[in-house]
């Protein structure tokens, strides 16, 4: 078990996700840098999808009530492990009555903390990540506050403590791959031209469930609405003003704005560490570049894993 000391700004309990449900009108939700999420869990001996502790912007203060190995991965919170600063993307064996200390993200946005086992919540229609808007899932259906008191799992493989990957870096200008449509023949040639080739920027307004940008705007053919229809996780909409809206981790299930692109799986971890005024480009890729990045990724990850 840990206790929460110190909440930070925004802690959650996320896994990777409620799937299958959206016709029903929920939400994927589920951690917003899956590769950080999947990252910390394979160092430290569990499930890649195991519930985690997702932080935002600062990170928790905890102590531990039992011995428990534990894993950062995302942004640099600057950890502190009793009193002794640590490193992400290594596991750390932590002592009953030790206590974890993280603070302001110096790089990134966001960092997930695993914890041998994983988070002990309940499962709510597939997954453990917290709705947020439903007050669903998570633990008890909110954000982390202090003197929470969180179970841990006991099913895990023995981490490998001495094994460290490099940290990901998270650069304040950001390019990301694309596949176009499913409506981008709405939009006129120029307006292509213009969503590949200029440089977005990141407004102050972005949060779990979208990031919106700033740059030249696009006109399209007839205007921006459709009659609503599903969204993804990387959903590129752009809204009547002709700025896109880049669809998060807590999207919405359906929308009206005609979705120029869709950002492929790999690329999302980066949107999912930008900040406001970090920039962001667009490249076009191919459905078939884009499954081979996946099946890459997908393989990167089981070799983590086999060690």
């Amino acid at each position: 078990m840990i206790k929460i000391l110190s909440p930070g700004m925004l802690s959650t309990v996320q896994d990777s996700g409620r799937f299958g449900l959206m016709k029903n009108g929920f939400t994927q939700s589920g951690a917003m840098d899956l590769k950080a999420m999947k990252t910390a869990n394979a160092l430290c001996g569990n499930d890649l999808c195991a519930p985690v502790i997702e932080m935002t912007m600062t990170g928790i203060k905890c102590e531990f009530t039992e011995d428990a190995y534990f894993c950062l991965s995302g942004a640099n919170m600057s950890p502190v492990l009793n009193g002794v600063p640590i490193t992400n993307n290594r596991a750390f064996l932590a002592k009953k009555g030790s206590v974890l200390s993280l603070g302001a993200a110096v790089t990134g946005l966001r960092c997930c903390l695993a914890f041998s086992g994983g988070v002990d919540v309940p499962i709510v229609m597939g997954s453990a990540s917290l709705n947020q808007k439903l007050s669903i899932g998570g633990f008890e259906g909110r954000k982390l506050k202090k003197s929470d008191e969180l179970e841990l799992g006991k099913e895990f493989r023995h981490p490998d403590v001495y094994k460290t990957i490099e940290e990901d870096k998270y650069p304040s200008d950001i390019t990301v791959r694309v596949v176009m449509g499913p409506q981008d023949d709405m939009f006129t040639d120029t307006d292509i031209n213009l969503f590949l080739k200029q440089t977005y920027t990141v407004t102050p307004f972005y949060d779990r469930m979208g990031i919106r940008l700033s740059g030249i705007a696009l006109k399209g053919k007839n205007g921006m609405d459709i009659i609503s229809d599903g969204i993804t996780f990387g959903s590129v909409q752009i809204s009547r003003n002709g700025q896109p809206i880049i669809l998060m981790a807590d999207h919405q299930t359906t929308g009206g704005y005609a979705k120029i692109a869709t950002v492929i799986s790999c690329d999302l971890p980066k949107l999912a560490q930008a900040k406001s005024n970090d920039t962001v480009r667009f490249e076009k890729v191919s459905v078939k570049k884009a499954e081979s990045e996946a099946i890459k990724e997908k393989k990167y990850f089981e070799k983590l894993i086999k060690g």
